[in-house]
């Protein structure tokens, strides 16, 4: 990995950083409230007045993301009154594929932090009846996908882009009450932030240190740090010293961290779907125990039969 500053780009004066399908799938969901936006969207609601009761997200920020995804793509709205005109938000087909992903954390939270009573860790797989525990395979060989057992090489779009720009955060007692039903509590905490997502993912392409991770991110050294300790109380990453002269230190991934490389996966191959573009993916996983692009595909750890949002239901606690 560069070691020196990247280059800035002419226009926006931003760092340039590796193009990447997972960082950009990101940049579109790695907020707190997007991410519970789309989970009431995949438990099936579609009214504005839904959306708040189910996450309890204020209005005023309940637009705001709404809008974002409708933008985006992921949503549509569609009127269904029209005196006074008002809208539904439905998911599109680029938003039904997010599924996958949305399935990945479901796994790794009931993995890590089940939770009984929580209506998101209680999903039946309808076609077997049973409690769905989704499973990550390569479509090639059938072999469940880890981090260990991938490479990632350059795609056909590889390059540099700009890197985002930092989205103001206002922060209010009403933005941080709790839902309602408290649900995805330990997701939000780890991805429910962009930086503290992108920091993981670059984690997964093997970048350990304060420069190398700041050089891929182009994240301010003040933001950096604070999501490097975030993380590492959170227990995602554990620190590691590596020089004593002056002191520097390395973060690795925990293992409860390297369970969530499924979800990395299935955003990289959203990414290479619906943000590549005409250059093509910037990046290719190779499954190395087969040797082929990694093509992932998520099904039930049951009966090994395929799963969509449309296959699943909320089952009894």
């Amino acid at each position: 990995m560069p070691t020196a500053p990247l280059p800035l780009d002419a226009e926006t004066a931003a760092p340039m950083v590796r193009a990447s399908s997972a960082a950009r799938a990101l940049n579109l969901i790695g907020d707190r409230w997007t991410l519970l936006a789309l989970y009431a969207a995949f438990m099936g609601e579609t009214r504005f007045d839904g959306f708040i009761k189910l996450t309890g997200m204020a209005r005023s920020l309940l637009v705001d993301r709404l809008g974002r995804l409708e933008t985006a793509g992921v949503l549509e709205r569609r009127a269904y009154q029209q005196r006074p005109v008002r809208h539904d938000y439905h998911l599109t087909a680029m938003g039904a594929d997010l599924y996958d992903a949305a399935l990945m954390i479901l796994r790794w939270e009931k993995l890590w932090h089940f939770d009984p009573a929580s209506p998101s860790h209680n999903i039946e797989h309808v076609a077997c009846g049973r409690p769905l525990t989704a499973e990550m395979v390569c479509k090639a060989c059938g072999e469940a996908v880890t981090a260990r057992d991938v490479e990632l090489v350059p795609g056909p779009g590889a390059g540099l882009e700009p890197a985002p720009r930092a989205r103001l955060q206002r922060r209010s007692t009403t933005e941080t009450a709790q839902p309602l039903h408290p649900m995805l509590e330990r997701s939000i905490a780890v991805l429910g932030d962009r930086w503290t997502a992108h920091l993981l993912a670059a984690a997964f392409y093997g970048l350990r240190r304060f420069k190398d991770l700041q050089a891929e991110l182009g994240a301010a050294t003040n933001i950096l740090a604070d999501r490097l300790a975030r993380l590492v109380e959170l227990g995602m990453l554990e620190r590691r010293l590596y020089q004593t002269r002056p002191e520097r230190w390395e973060y690795r991934l925990t293992d409860e961290a390297r369970d969530l490389f499924p979800l990395i996966a299935a955003l990289i191959a959203w990414g290479d779907r619906w943000l590549a573009g005409e250059a093509g993916p910037p990046e290719v996983l190779i499954h190395k125990p087969c040797g082929q692009p990694l093509e992932p595909v998520v099904r039930c750890g049951a009966c090994h039969g395929a799963v969509d949002v449309r296959s699943t239901r909320l089952g009894r606690p």
